[in-house]
């Protein structure tokens, strides 16, 4: 590492120059990964907190199965129910609709679910549950929107609730959740011009979820699995996953350019070295080794920016700061900001002693 470590030193301006342009790239990768994961947690936030192995909706006959068209009736739950191997099911209905407090309106998601929906592992969806037909719980975002507390008063649908208590994040399209009893959704449901069956059922155990699904017209899958079935999920999260992967190709080329160019101009000390007797996998770890640097100081100043910006923009911006939106985003920029410097090791391998020597004279 002397060579690299001196020309770290004496070219300071090229190498701080490349390091500035890998943060800016750094801020984009992050800041749009964070964006995404926000996006993507109030898109699917409440799903995922829903217990069980598998999630079961109604399969249309010409389709996919999607949440917003799924209405499961009870021949179909009781078969679930009935089915050798399942331990729990618990049915669930969604619905969107509106909400109000003392004059606040907002779109919620009503989710109606059983007291006991968290017998089987507790989630910030399952502690909203209420355990009276005349009270709900508020996620969070919807006692943010409508400005309501404990206590106060909710009507939803021209139907007057108590709010019993307010809970944790919990999302669903974009909509905060309310939670209901399953009467009082089925009642909501039905005023709405639904008929009040559940839109889910959140199956635990191990049957033969092919056979069972087979015979009730319906399909079963993991929870992460399931979330092909809300429709803009796929959309919304594939276009910003497309930003994210070309920003990631694009830092590839960009440090593999940079060092191309300068180890190109590196050429002659690399043939002084070889004519001294250096190794070419000394050179290669020299020559990466002075990438990494510029990398990991790069990565690092771009990601305390977006730590920074996250921090502010979260009150304005679904933002979320965690390690699938820091971490594995700058692991992967490392990785393949080191494969687009490996590009530039042609020059390395190939630099040819004589010339050193003056053998081109």
């Amino acid at each position: 590492m002397f060579v690299a470590w001196r020309d770290l030193r004496h070219a300071r301006g090229r190498f701080i120059l490349i390091g500035g342009v890998v943060a800016l790239i750094t801020v984009l990768v992050g800041f749009l990964a964070g964006l995404t994961g926000g996006l993507a947690a109030q898109n699917v936030s409440a799903v995922l907190g829903l217990p069980g192995d598998q999630l079961v909706l109604q399969k249309p006959a010409g389709g996919a199965a999607s949440f917003s068209e799924s209405s499961l009736s009870p021949s179909a739950v009781a078969a679930w129910r009935q089915a050798d191997g399942v331990s729990a099911v618990v049915p669930v209905g969604i619905a969107q609709s509106r909400a109000t407090q003392d004059g606040t309106s907002a779109g919620v998601a009503l989710f109606g679910l059983p007291a006991d929906a968290g017998a089987t592992g507790a989630t910030d969806l399952t502690r909203l549950a209420p355990s009276g037909d005349a009270e709900v719980g508020l996620s969070a975002g919807a006692a943010k929107e409508l400005h309501a507390a404990a206590g106060d008063t909710v009507s939803i649908l021209g139907a007057d609730y108590r709010v019993a208590l307010v809970g944790g994040d919990a999302w669903y399209s974009h909509t905060p959740v309310i939670a209901l009893t399953p009467d009082a959704w089925a009642a909501a449901d039905k005023r709405m011009g639904g008929n009040g069956e559940p839109t889910v059922l959140a199956v635990s155990g191990s049957p033969d979820w092919s056979a069972v699904a087979g015979r009730t017209g319906t399909s079963a899958q993991p929870t992460l699995l399931s979330l092909s079935a809300l429709e803009t999920f796929k959309s919304e999260i594939g276009s910003l996953g497309l930003m994210v992967a070309m920003l990631f190709g694009i830092s590839a080329l960009v440090v593999g350019a940079f060092f191309t160019v300068w180890t190109m101009q590196r050429s002659g000390d690399i043939a002084v070295l070889k004519a001294l007797g250096a190794t070419q996998r000394s050179l290669v770890a020299d020559a990466l080794g002075q990438a990494l640097v510029v990398l990991v100081a790069g990565i690092g100043a771009g990601m305390l920016v977006v730590l920074g910006l996250g921090a502010l923009a979260s009150g304005a911006l679904p933002f979320l700061v965690a390690p699938l939106t820091t971490v594995v985003p700058a692991a992967a920029m490392t990785l393949l900001g080191l494969a687009g410097a490996a590009f530039a090791l042609r020059t390395v391998t190939s630099a040819d002693p004589l010339t050193a020597l003056g053998s081109n004279r």
